[in-house]
């Protein structure tokens, strides 16, 4: 038996929103994607809140819904990729619940990426170095709070998923002993 929150943390396109609804609809529990939630509740993209707000105004959106997403119970939450630079989202993350890194190299994330018009970190010139910048940035924050790591782009969802589940009911049994 499975019990508590469930947080998925890792760099855009490792495949958090794919695998969390899957994972959610296995669990029986509901599934929350902050940043979906933030389109719906703004009425526009991430994109246009990054063209008008800027990193600091997205951000700032992005730490309340963590705070709310992070306190209902025995949900599966897919945070967004820079959603573990603020400190108190991490914290959040960190105590609410369970913390799944999906991680993924810098090559898979670009072939994923490649072609993704709408990520606004990844409007460059160099998407495949913006990609490495940011994983070297991130990786060690994702590493800091993950209670599970997954590597993904090696096998199909359904697999992943299962190994997700495998995981969480190791650490599970581990924590009730």
């Amino acid at each position: 038996m499975i019990s508590g929150n469930i947080f998925l943390v890792g760099p855009m396109g490792a495949g958090k929103s794919t695998i969390g609804r899957q994972l959610a609809k296995k669990l029986k529990r509901r599934f929350w994607d902050s940043d979906r939630e933030i389109e719906q509740r703004t009425g526009v993209s991430i994109s246009w809140i990054f063209e008008r707000e800027g990193e600091a105004g997205f951000r700032d959106r992005e730490q309340k819904m963590i705070d709310e997403l992070t306190d209902l119970k025995n949900v599966v939450v897919a945070t967004g990729g820079g959603a573990i630079l603020a400190e108190k989202n991490r914290q959040n993350l960190a105590d609410r619940g369970t913390v799944i890194y999906l991680a993924a190299t810098a090559e898979q994330l670009y072939r994923r990426m490649a072609r993704d018009k709408s990520r606004p970190l990844l409007q460059t010139g160099d998407k495949r170095q913006q990609i490495k910048q940011l994983l070297a940035q991130r990786d060690p924050l994702y590493r800091e709070i993950a209670d599970i790591t997954i590597p993904t782009g090696e096998h199909s969802v359904q697999r992943t998923v299962s190994e997700v589940i495998r995981q969480l009911e190791k650490v599970n049994k581990e924590q009730s002993t």
